[in-house]
């Protein structure tokens, strides 16, 4: 199962794409992505080889999908369970690389993420959190017709300065009403 959108398709991960995105995302201490990507966490490189001991974990999950841009991969889109009893789902995405950034290509691979997960699972709402310090997240979300929820004051302190907590969403029925 993929689905597309011109040259980008989002799928499963495959076992011949463990080694690049071992390169993508952890073969650097610091790279650039995990400056927009809360990087008021830490970060940490892992050895190609310890990370090649636990990467089968990565291959078919339902939460955890390649992004693919021209035939390469070029970051990933995920889910977790805020609170699974109640269905309260949040997603993630992550570019790795800087060339991709500001062409749309966030938007157009969390349109198909959001468009399989409603597709395939009971959701009420699909939602995400990012910090104030990463406008382009933000942005992704107005232009697919989420609302900002919350928006918890200066609770993300990065290099010497705090940041607001944000949370964006999206109800079923405000999805279903943007596709007509």
């Amino acid at each position: 199962m993929y689905y597309q959108d011109q040259e980008l398709i989002i799928r499963p991960i495959q076992h011949e794409d463990l080694p690049r995105l071992w390169e993508l995302a952890f073969k650097d201490e610091a790279p650039e992505w995990k400056k927009w990507d809360a990087p008021y966490y830490e970060h940490k490189a892992i050895p190609y080889d310890v990370f090649m001991e636990k990467a089968e974990s990565y291959v078919a999950r339902d939460n955890f999908w390649a992004i693919e841009v021209a035939g390469i991969i070029c970051g990933i889109v995920s889910y977790y369970w805020e609170h699974e009893p109640s269905k309260w789902l949040e997603v993630g995405i992550v570019f790795h690389e800087a060339p991709s950034w500001g062409k749309g290509l966030g938007t157009r691979a969390l349109k198909l993420w959001i468009e399989h997960l409603f597709n395939t699972m009971p959701l009420v709402r699909v939602g995400y959190t990012t910090w104030s310090g990463n406008d382009r997240m933000i942005s992704v979300g107005e232009k697919l017709g989420m609302t900002m929820e919350a928006r918890i004051r200066k609770v993300r302190f990065y290099n010497g300065n705090y940041y607001d907590s944000i949370r964006m969403g999206i109800l079923r029925e405000e999805w279903e009403m943007l596709k007509v």
